[in-house]
């Protein structure tokens, strides 16, 4: 069984980072044609409606989440009859919220024009906009919901590959419409139609993979009582899924008041390189999180224990190496790639840096409290949300951008950094917290030490990353062969954890060549 673990979480990292890989040149390809032939305020208009679409998301009361932790255990025992009674609840509940979604979204519409009252865009563009994202939503919920399936079972490279497929095409279209005819409409359209054709092509490939599914949505209604969990665990994640909002969703709406939609899509800039970092570490390792939740079911505390430590310490190894990289190469590279206008203070970067630290190092932690179900701290998510937006609305009536920014980087501090460590020993593993800041405390200080000595030997590095892209090129390089040979280093010393993992590698590669032999 661990083996198939283990099978499963390469096969999902090898097709996320073939297609992230593939897609990463497109993004910012696309973005400044768009930014070039579409301008900054629709950019910034296409972001803030999403934006706004992610409030009416809340109704999904993290339902998601909550069949995919009730998932494990008999996706563990094989016992298909209990997968088509869960997936057929899951159905029924979608059904319902996407009923709540599509009525919210048409109470919502109604503000749009106080809401963009300062955009210069018709409203018969916005509408048409709002709609289409709001409906491209909605097939989420009616049509897509069996995909749950996949992720709990590992094979979550399915939705990827389909997806990402489809997102290719469509964008590849989209590109040209927006360079020889300049519309928005038809923009806006591909979008649409590309939500519909995914959805077909990825029921097909659910029935092809699991010919066994039986879900029906009637039965559902009737078998809700049987999971009385599903239900408990939606109210709990419904709380922690404001957190989320607050950290994420909200933050163009609150550039928007405080500054203008333009700084919306310089912000969006920087988001979407930064996002795109997350992305490729989250195809590397976000693979394990069903993993997880099957190891937990599993039952083997010493395994648990051992998985958690290296995974910990590979998670702080990455985020020591792509921060610092990041914060030497994201100012060069955008003033390449959409002009020096476009750079954003060293203070925004700084603050968008620690939310980057602290949303890559929280990711094992996150794993486990899922995978042990969690999530009654309800109180947890009410605390950061008002922290943040309390911070945040002061911040950006004094000092704008950054103010705003500085609201969840505080706020996720006191809840992600302090709290869910503490809450996950004390619940989940039943042991003190010693252990853990011992570890933690240790991985920060070898990451700060091996800054510091990267930051000397990079002084001396004459390559002026700003002059074209082959010199950033080069200087990347050179970052990150110095902080990964000195990190790799130090972890090596001083993280048995750090050990584990590479004994644990070292033993796939020999295993696969004994096997091709």
């Amino acid at each position: 069984m661990a083996e198939s673990r283990v099978q499963k979480s390469i096969q999902n990292a090898k097709v996320n980072l073939i297609f992230y890989f593939i897609t990463l040149f497109l993004s910012f390809f696309s973005r400044k044609i768009f930014l070039d032939c579409l301008g900054d305020d629709f950019v910034g208009l296409t972001g803030t409606l999403g934006n706004l679409l992610n409030f009416l998301n809340l109704a999904e009361l993290g339902i998601g989440a909550a069949i995919g932790t009730v998932l494990y255990k008999p996706i563990f025992d094989c016992d298909r009859e209990k997968i088509n009674e869960i997936i057929s609840v899951f159905g029924y509940f979608y059904r319902k919220v996407g009923f709540v979604i599509a009525g919210g979204g048409i109470a919502l519409s109604a503000f749009l024009p106080l809401i963009f009252a300062k955009t210069e865009f018709d409203l018969a563009l916005i509408y048409f906009a709002f709609y289409a994202f709001l409906t491209s939503a909605l097939i989420g919920y009616f049509a897509n919901y069996k995909q749950v399936l996949l992720g709990a079972d590992q094979r979550n490279y399915v939705v990827i590959a389909y997806f990402q497929t489809s997102n290719l095409i469509k964008t590849f279209i989209q590109i040209a419409l927006a360079y020889y005819t300049r519309n928005y409409y038809y923009w806006v359209a591909v979008e649409l139609c590309f939500g519909v054709i995914y959805s077909i092509i990825l029921n097909w490939k659910i029935r092809k993979v699991y010919p066994w599914l039986r879900s029906e949505i009637r039965n559902g209604r009737l078998l809700r009582k049987r999971y009385p969990l599903i239900m408990t665990y939606s109210r709990q994640l419904f709380v922690h899924k404001i957190g989320s909002l607050v950290q994420f969703q909200i933050k163009p709406l609150l550039i928007y008041s405080f500054v203008s939609l333009q700084v919306v899509a310089f912000y969006g800039n920087y988001s979407l390189i930064i996002d795109k970092v997350i992305l490729l570490i989250k195809n590397m390792l976000g693979s394990t999180g069903a993993g997880v939740g099957n190891l937990v079911a599993e039952g083997d505390k010493v395994k648990i224990r051992k998985i958690y430590w290296e995974l910990t310490a590979l998670n702080y190894f990455i985020a020591g190496l792509f921060v610092f990289a990041v914060y030497h190469l994201i100012q060069p590279f955008i003033v390449l790639w959409v002009g020096p206008e476009y750079v954003l203070s060293r203070w925004v970067l700084i603050i968008l840096l620690g939310n980057m630290f602290i949303m890559q190092t929280r990711g094992t932690n996150d794993q486990f409290l899922y995978a042990y179900s969690l999530f009654h701290d309800i109180w947890a998510p009410i605390v950061e949300t008002v922290v943040s937006i309390s911070i945040s609305l002061a911040g950006g009536y004094y000092w704008g951008l950054e103010g705003v920014l500085l609201g969840s980087v505080v706020s996720m501090f006191f809840i992600v950094v302090l709290w869910k460590p503490y809450f996950l020993y004390r619940r989940g593993f039943q042991d003190k917290l010693r252990e853990y800041w011992w570890g933690i405390v240790r991985y920060i200080l070898l990451i700060l030490l091996a800054w510091i000595i990267t930051s000397g030997i990079i002084r001396y590095v004459s390559i002026d990353p700003y002059r074209s892209y082959w010199n950033w090129i080069q200087f990347a390089l050179v970052i990150v062969g110095i902080l990964g040979g000195v990190l790799f280093t130090f972890f090596c010393l001083f993280s048995a954890g750090f050990r584990y993992f590479l004994k644990r590698v070292k033993e796939r590669l020999k295993l696969k060549f004994k096997i091709k032999a």
